[in-house]
């Protein structure tokens, strides 16, 4: 076997070893017999939301045992293999288990920056908010792409998308959306995505073909379920009915069924015209509200825990994260941690996890995340 191979052998079963005790196996093995018990329990189902919440404990843990098993059965296969191949000078299968030894790695490398999920919130549902910037027509365009490349990111992973509110603009793009995102760990891949996103290219607005530097902000908070307990005085909030706008059929704008609930103390608003029932509306205003309040005080406690870190200062609300260039040059540049793509079009259509899991992993301190960032 080749030295360079040896060397990526001996990665591969150290980050195998890593995921083991990050997961602690033998206790996940046990955690996974009761939950399989538990589906069988024909009582349940008496309690919907408490099922639903095991089953999906029980998939994800599912999932995590069988690929680690396969992985490193994966890895040993493949490495008879190459012993095989050398033994008789068949170059061609030495080759084609190199390659999926290369691709074990990549493989594992996100397996690792999943077990940098563990948030306390990092499982659930996330809603992501996008706003134009200054600027009119250019950031209300630049706004309506940002939604458009988190619905494709979210698409690719198996996600689902539910559009909640979307004010257009005058002329083109929007002035604001709310999406909600559905799927394991969506709040823990998305969270980090909050801040000020800067775009600079040739507007296609501009009759004179000049450059243009649009700004847009993303919020992104979790979906909060009845265990967490999150108590808001109707004293504290302004609740507002208006005429839903955009595209919805045509009933949409024949009842002010649109809802905007202001939170005084705090300043946060939110707003849902997903349904045409205002009452239904309103529900998810309330939801989304009490989401907004959990994610604050989620946030007050990592500043809590992370004062005396400099680099804490560059992840928030009214930061600028990343920067777009289509013009005179193609990047995307993340601030916080460099990473860098020369193809704006395939990140503006999704392609974001390299920016997500460099991101993830500088907010994680500590040696499994170093590994997993000399792994990636």
């Amino acid at each position: 076997m080749r030295a360079e191979t040896e060397t990526l052998v001996d990665e591969i079963k150290q980050a195998i070893s890593l995921l083991r005790r990050h997961f602690d196996w033998d206790q996940a093995r046990k955690r996974l017999d009761y939950l399989n018990a538990r589906a069988e329990d024909g009582d349940l189902w008496n309690d919907p939301q408490q099922a639903q919440e095991l089953m999906r404990e029980r998939q994800a843990l599912e999932d995590s045992i069988a690929a680690i098993t396969r992985m490193d059965t994966a890895l040993d296969d493949n490495v008879e293999l190459i012993a095989l191949g050398e033994e008789e000078g068949d170059d061609a299968v030495v080759a084609e288990a190199e390659t999926a030894i290369k691709a074990l790695k990549t493989e594992l490398a996100d397996r690792q920056i999943e077990t940098l999920l563990s948030g306390e919130a990092d499982a659930n549902d996330a809603y992501l908010e996008v706003h134009a910037g200054a600027g009119g027509t250019e950031s209300q365009d630049w706004a309506n792409m940002l939604l458009r490349m988190y619905s494709r990111w979210a698409e690719r992973r198996g996600f689902k998308v539910e559009a909640l509110e979307v004010h257009d603009g005058e002329e083109a793009g929007i002035k604001s959306a709310t999406i909600l995102v559905k799927g394991h760990n969506a709040y823990g891949w998305l969270k980090t995505e909050s801040g000020v996103h800067r775009l600079v290219r040739i507007s296609p607005y501009d009759s004179n073909a000049r450059r243009h530097t649009s700004f847009a902000s993303v919020w992104v908070y979790p979906v909060i379920d009845d265990s967490i307990d999150i108590e808001v005085a109707e004293s504290d909030v302004r609740v507002d009915t208006y005429r839903a706008s955009g595209a919805g059929g045509q009933h949409i704008n024949t009842t002010d069924s649109a809802v905007r609930i202001t939170h005084v103390p705090t300043g946060i608003v939110v707003q849902c015209q997903a349904e045409r029932s205002q009452h239904k509306n309103r529900a998810k205003a309330w939801d989304m509200l009490r989401a907004r309040l959990y994610e604050e005080e989620l946030k007050k406690r990592e500043e809590a825990a992370s004062e005396t870190e400099a680099s804490k200062t560059d992840i928030g609300w009214g930061h600028q994260i990343r920067s777009y260039v289509l013009q005179p040059y193609q990047l995307v540049k993340d601030l916080r941690t460099g990473t860098e793509s020369t193809s704006p079009q395939d990140v503006l259509s999704g392609d974001l996890d390299a920016f997500m899991k460099a991101s993830l992993s500088q907010r994680v301190h500590g040696g499994d995340a170093a590994e997993v960032a000399d792994l990636d």
